[in-house]
């Protein structure tokens, strides 16, 4: 029986997380960012157990714990892992904002059950269908909805983080409170996460896999067109080499010519990264380049000699995107 309960807890969530995995077509996210997450998920909950044992023990109830405190520490503890990826830019679409957000949640809740399971071994077969697969696609829902939103908003406004943070917090933790508060009878709501919520992550995760499909098809056009410009004789006509031409009376000639040399080599390593994801989606293994390696250390020096000034100076040419990094970490990962 026991056995039987920790299928029913676990088994479900994580069947769905490969799921996940394996419908993003463009594998977007590595194994081992998606280890990374269950692991880090299972420690925040092990640091919320700790913590929530600490309140009780200062006087606060099991009710007031579960239902007005648990929503706000464990999907604090979850989103930061979450956060740490969007503010190092490992996540650029919401494919891969959803399966890292659910691996987070089901880290969670396989370590969250199997100390429940420890406490109440002997429980009937209804209290684990309510409160072990209820509460482990709860964990994994909140956080994948809370993923999505942040990147979402993350996309619009990339120098305002907390602005990006914060719906998406409240987003989780009214999930997280309304199941907590019963909002629904026990095996209602149980069945609501479990046939709504997966369902609108699915479609969510279909539109964004087209979204994506559509921007690095076009992406790469662009990109092509853009190198083939920067390469010709008709770049010191164009807005982009008039502006260039124009640093020189506020930087040195070495430090331009730099800047030249940031803009192609980006562009390059776009076309490469979107290359490489249509490879992917039209199931081809992809091999890195000879040159990637040196292309990326490249980019790492011309940034450092360029420096913070003069790479706030690049940006109103917009010739690439808030992406770039998110492009870099792709390559590297190969």
């Amino acid at each position: 029986m026991l056995s039987l309960h920790i299928a029913i807890a676990l088994f479900p969530v994580l069947v769905f997380l490969a799921g996940l995995v394996v419908m993003d077509s463009f594998k977007l996210v590595p194994l081992r960012t998606v280890l990374l997450a269950i692991v880090i998920g299972a420690v925040a909950a092990v640091v919320c157990l700790m913590l929530h044992a600490w309140i009780e023990a200062s006087g606060v109830t099991p009710i007031a714990l579960k239902r007005y405190i648990a929503p706000l520490t464990e999907e604090t503890a979850k989103a930061i892992f979450v956060v740490w990826l969007l503010a190092r830019r490992r996540i650029g679409f919401a494919v891969d904002a959803a399966i890292a957000g659910f691996a987070v949640g089901a880290g969670f809740a396989v370590a969250e059950n199997l100390d429940y399971l420890r406490a109440v071994a002997n429980a009937r077969l209804l209290l684990w269908l309510v409160r072990g697969l209820g509460t482990a696609i709860l964990h994994g829902a909140a956080t994948c909805v809370f993923a999505i939103i942040a990147r979402s908003v993350f996309e619009r406004h990339p120098g305002r983080p907390i602005r990006a943070v914060a719906p998406a917090w409240l987003a989780a933790v009214a999930i997280h409170g309304a199941f907590n508060n019963m909002v629904l009878p026990p095996l209602a709501a149980t069945l609501v996460l479990l046939i709504v919520l997966p369902l609108v992550i699915l479609i969510v995760f279909r539109r964004s896999e087209a979204a994506t499909r559509e921007w690095v098809t076009g992406g790469l056009d662009l990109d092509l067109e853009l190198l083939e410009l920067i390469a010709s004789e008709d770049f010191v006509r164009t807005r982009f080499g008039a502006y260039l031409h124009g640093l020189k009376d506020r930087m040195s000639g070495p430090i331009v010519a730099d800047m030249f040399c940031l803009l192609r080599l980006e562009l390059e390593l776009a076309v490469q990264a979107k290359a490489m994801l249509m490879a992917r989606d039209a199931g081809m293994h992809v091999t890195p380049d000879e040159d990637l390696r040196a292309s990326l250390q490249e980019l790492k020096y011309l940034e450092t000699s360029i420096g913070r000034t003069g790479l706030l100076a690049l940006e109103p040419l917009q010739v690439t995107s808030h992406r770039d990094k998110w492009h870099r970490y792709l390559l590297e990962s190969l």
